[in-house]
């Protein structure tokens, strides 16, 4: 019996968490070189707004000649950008609205954030989220377990709210254990009203452009934009808070 148990025991050390391994980190690896390898040759330097002024004309051209071929060109670079954590994805945003108009650029930026999101989230998973979860201490165990129970409303408040590093929103979910469904519709359907928000600015990116205006942020959400944004996120977090304290409440019952 005491061999048995000890045998048990063994197994259950031999099949612990996954160890960090350079075959699980290279795609990290990559996504890190593929980072450090654009900034070296300057590639921010083209996701600018003087690159802008330069060559929208020819660029407004060539997408009305070539508008689907230019299109999926965009979807794909998009997502390349948000998976290797690239600068240069909120000019892109806005310039979207300008050459295909707020809805469709509103579907293309969407569905390549999504893209991009996702094959780091899957990449971050497998290379540390695993590993770590598996050293973690009962403190980390028991935010995973709150937040995974609630994963998709947490998200989708984060996701909202478009004031918090997407890349750190892509990151944290895959260290706590997050589901890939929920990932995948709280990024989608979250990102939807910022990203619609950024995209019709870009319908008057003609008059930011010939003002010398700065674009970030800040710029664009004014109060209104947040406080709307702000109170998508609050209906969000309402069936969190209807499940804590009616848990709360449970726990009061069961006490007294």
């Amino acid at each position: 019996m005491g061999c048995q148990n000890q045998g048990e025991r063994d197994a259950k050390v031999a099949v612990r968490a996954p160890l960090l391994s350079l075959r699980r980190l290279w795609p990290l690896l990559l996504l890190v070189a593929g980072l450090a390898a654009f900034l070296a040759v300057g590639g921010d330097a083209y996701f600018t707004l003087d690159s802008l002024r330069l060559y929208r004309n020819d660029l407004a051209t060539y997408i009305a000649d070539h508008t689907i071929v230019m299109a999926l060109c965009f979807l794909a670079v998009y997502a390349v950008m948000v998976a290797f954590s690239l600068p240069g994805a909120l000019l892109m945003t806005v310039t979207s609205g300008f050459f295909f108009g707020s809805v469709a650029a509103t579907g293309l930026v969407v569905v390549g954030a999504t893209i991009g999101a996702t094959a780091i989230f899957l990449i971050a998973k497998t290379a540390l989220g695993d590993p770590l979860r598996a050293r973690a201490g009962p403190t980390l165990l028991k935010m995973e377990d709150g937040f995974r129970e609630n994963a998709f409303n947490y998200l989708l408040i984060l996701r909202l709210i478009p004031l918090f590093p997407f890349f750190l929103v892509n990151l944290v979910p895959a260290f706590l254990g997050v589901r890939l469904r929920d990932f995948v519709l709280a990024t989608f359907i979250g990102i939807i009203p910022g990203t619609f928000v950024f995209a019709q600015v870009g319908m008057g990116l003609d008059s930011i452009l010939d003002s010398n205006k700065e674009l970030s942020v800040r710029s664009i959400l004014s109060n209104d934009v947040l406080a709307a944004l702000t109170g998508l996120a609050v209906l969000s977090a309402l069936p969190v808070l209807y499940k804590f304290f009616r848990a709360r409440r449970q726990h009061k019952d069961t006490a007294g």
